[in-house]
């Protein structure tokens, strides 16, 4: 029996949740107050290595992919012990996210129904292209951004902040240019099951189109936020941390442009690993240097 819970536990793609690690980070940094270090570690810990795998699995459960996923070229097959797991999850999640604070744990409690609703096959929201997005964006966004910062304990005049709810927009466009950018390597395969993805009904030229617009209005906002909050410091942090994400982009749309082929697994899991290693080191890098 735990032989057959070690072949299920990939599936959780606990490593897969670097790539949502930026929205945290961005979280913390936009705070001008004192961050408590403990609150921020519990909340670390429940989001990334409970919440979003519990996420992850409950979605490998249902789409039942045979091709790569995100974290994983070659999954495992699906098996009742997946859904076990996802359950023991998502009851630490929110036993984890109370002990930190009531508002958290029922924040966290949501975010994990919405994630089920995106997969679970009486709702299925992945068949509903806009839809979908607009869940996955917001909840992946602003809602997590915000989660966040309640999650460390954050005043409410921080957190109600009009600068402060404009980086919460920001997180949400910067979510909007990218999440279709993970999906151009499932067409086939989301086109088999009946899910109308995003970048499934952009195509692929569109979705790389899309995919510059939603991260070009993100950045202008960012830095438009930066300038009312005099953080000039922070938006050439920023700039400097995007550099390598702009022009791996750009070459990226170049090679897709020309052959359909270089939208593939691996490019699309290179373009993830190297905006969230350089988004959240920039984020990093701005809480450190406000707190020193």
């Amino acid at each position: 029996m735990l032989l057959a819970y070690r072949r299920a536990l990939p599936l959780l793609r606990i490593p897969f949740s670097i790539y949502l690690m930026p929205v945290y980070w961005f979280g913390l940094s936009a705070l001008r107050g004192p961050v408590d270090a403990a609150r921020a570690v519990g909340v670390f810990v429940v989001l990334h290595l409970l919440a979003y795998p519990a996420s992850n699995g409950y979605n490998s459960y249902y789409d039942r992919d045979e091709g790569s996923i995100g974290g994983l070229k070659q999954p495992p097959k699906v098996s009742e012990e997946l859904i076990h797991l996802v359950w023991l999850f998502d009851a630490l999640a929110v036993l984890g996210a109370w002990l930190l604070s009531p508002l958290f744990a029922v924040l966290v409690a949501v975010y994990l129904l919405i994630s089920k609703a995106y997969s679970y096959e009486g709702i299925r929201l992945k068949k509903h292209p806009f839809l979908s997005t607009a869940v996955v964006v917001i909840f992946q966004g602003a809602f997590t951004f915000l989660m966040t910062q309640i999650g460390v304990g954050a005043s409410l005049a921080a957190i109600t902040a009009p600068t402060n709810l404009l980086l919460a927009l920001v997180s949400t466009l910067f979510l909007c240019g990218s999440y279709p950018l993970t999906q151009v390597y499932q067409h086939q395969e989301d086109r088999q099951r009946g899910d109308q993805t995003l970048s499934l009904w952009l195509g692929l030229r569109g979705t790389f189109v899309f995919a510059a617009v939603g991260l070009l209005l993100g950045a202008a906002l960012l830095a438009f936020t930066y300038w009312l909050r005099a953080e000039t410091r922070n938006l050439l942090l920023f700039l400097v941390a995007t550099g390598p994400v702009v022009y791996l982009f750009a070459r990226w749309a170049w090679a897709v442009w020309h052959a359909p082929t270089a939208a593939d697994y691996e490019h699309t899991m290179r373009m993830n690993q190297v905006s969230s290693l350089c988004l959240s080191a920039a984020f990093v890098a701005m809480l450190l240097l406000a707190r020193l």
